[in-house]
């Protein structure tokens, strides 16, 4: 896939933080289950992320989708979303990320804030707490600490964008721009606003409320 930087084509809403939320996991730990679609509260996974994403102050949300994008498009309200597929899900979480951004280059959005379909423990709070401490800056580099440990959400200016699609690859996503570049990123702690585990394996579900 290419990246163009393009520069925004919506110049009417300059400064623009988007959500971008990557939800095209399959699930091999969890029996082939794609995340995306696991319950939570009676509602998919990929709905409360939506809602954390808004609730945060992130306009607008693009949701990657890969395992099962029809059926989460059919039984997920995605409404007002942008909704974009990557074909090649299965390489990792570095391809979701090259695919979200892409689907961001051209717009008025001059940084976006990321976060992942299976970390139900990362809400509202939390974005907004990383959006507000990193500002709107294109050049702007911020993630979320726990205890003092790198997590999501991940803040990313758009100025870095293209460095970013550049290093993304299998399963590391920015992970690698991050630790090329430690000594601009600000790490914001919101371990006593959120809980950054995952939901990968079938001993995790019980995270989960029906």
């Amino acid at each position: 896939m290419t990246y163009e930087a393009d520069e925004p084509t919506h110049p009417e809403r300059p400064g623009t933080v988007a959500g971008l939320l990557l939800a095209a996991g399959g699930g091999r730990r969890l029996g082939g289950r794609p995340k995306a679609l696991l319950r939570h509260r009676g509602r998919p996974l990929v709905e409360h992320a939506v809602r954390a994403l808004r609730a945060g102050g992130c306009d607008p949300v693009h949701v990657v989708l890969g395992a099962a994008a029809d059926r989460v498009r059919t039984e997920a309200d995605l409404a007002g979303c942008v909704v974009v597929d990557n074909p090649d899900w299965a390489q990792g979480m570095g391809s979701s990320l090259r695919t979200g951004l892409a689907s961001l280059a051209g717009t008025s959005a001059s940084a976006a804030l990321v976060v992942l379909v299976d970390q139900p423990g990362v809400g509202a709070a939390a974005v907004a707490r990383v959006r507000t401490a990193a500002g709107a800056s294109r050049q702007a580099l911020a993630t979320a600490a726990y205890g003092g440990e790198r997590g999501h959400p991940v803040f990313l200016g758009a100025a870095r964008w293209p460095d970013v699609v550049r290093g993304a690859c299998g399963d590391q996503g920015a992970r690698g721009y991050l630790n090329a570049h430690r000594a601009e990123l600000v790490m914001v702690e919101c371990g006593d606003v959120a809980e950054a585990y995952d939901i990968d394996t079938e001993a995790d579900l019980w995270r989960l409320e029906g």
